[in-house]
């Protein structure tokens, strides 16, 4: 499920690409911009699609960090403390 949600994701966001420089590139042939507002264009896409991706990223670890939660894992964090609590207890006991 979660691959699945990752692949689509990926997927929406590379047809979206492609159909932005197809639309970029039609404009350009009909003469509706210039190649500098094309490029320009195109690097604002490129922007907001970088902008797009880490709300996405930030998303998805959202809905991880949650999927963890409810199964009841341990995170890194959680057993770095019973690292701890357990060397506390060792050296506690000498």
């Amino acid at each position: 499920m979660l691959r699945d949600l990752v692949y689509l994701g990926i997927g929406g966001a590379l047809l979206a690409k492609e159909k932005t420089q197809e639309h970029i590139q039609e404009l350009l042939d009909k003469g509706k911009v210039s190649k500098e507002e094309a490029q320009k264009l195109l690097q604002e896409a490129k922007e907001r699609g970088k902008e797009s991706e880490e709300e996405f990223k930030d998303e998805l670890k959202s809905i991880i960090k949650e999927v963890i939660d409810e199964m009841g894992l341990a995170t890194k964090e959680d057993i770095n403390e019973l690292k701890e609590m357990l060397t506390r207890d060792k050296e506690s006991s000498k």
